[in-house]
């Protein structure tokens, strides 16, 4: 099977220690998202960028979001879905709702869309990070009917937590993958 991965960063974007970034320059297949301005983040902007770069993609698309990629991602999906999306590995889910979890310019992506997703899905959190607690992305994968991985205590899955490759995130992106080919 044929796809492209493409790669939503959140808030501020994945910088060049960020797990995202070493995967970009890794994954032959995979393409990233560009938004005009990632520390003012507009929904509807980002929306925009999303559908066209969809769009813009030939054939089958495998999304890898973090934090508010995830959000976004979620939103187009609620609006704009199209079957080339066909999986999204989303990773360390921004809380959009809670004032206590995110910082104010996120919370125009509020309310997270709660439907189930049309493809296949998997939500990667941790035990400790300091953007949503791990029952609401527990809560949030049971509601977008999305697989569940909690890797332990490795904060938002960001730069500080010093991932590099990821190659367990690789292998979680492999398990989505070989249950979207069965």
């Amino acid at each position: 099977m044929k796809y492209t991965i493409l790669i939503v960063p959140g808030l501020g974007d994945s910088g060049a220690e960020h797990w995202q970034s070493y995967w970009l320059n890794q994954i032959e297949n995979s393409e990233k998202l560009i938004q005009n301005e990632w520390n003012k983040p507009q929904l509807q902007h980002w929306l925009i960028a999303l559908e066209s770069k969809i769009a813009a993609i030939d054939g089958n698309i495998i999304i890898v979001a973090h934090s508010l990629g995830t959000i976004l991602v979620n939103h187009w999906t609620a609006k704009n879905y199209n079957k080339k999306v066909i999986g999204a590995m989303l990773v360390a889910p921004a809380d959009v709702d809670s004032e206590a979890h995110t910082p104010e310019e996120t919370w125009n992506f509020a309310p997270i869309p709660v439907a189930i997703l049309p493809y296949a899905s998997v939500v990667v959190t941790t035990d400790n990070d300091p953007y949503i607690a791990v029952e609401k992305a527990m809560d949030l994968a049971q509601k977008w009917g999305s697989d569940f991985v909690n890797v332990g205590t490795k904060g938002h899955l960001n730069t500080a937590s010093k991932l590099k490759n990821w190659a367990e995130g690789q292998d979680i992106l492999q398990t989505l993958i070989n249950k979207i080919s069965q």
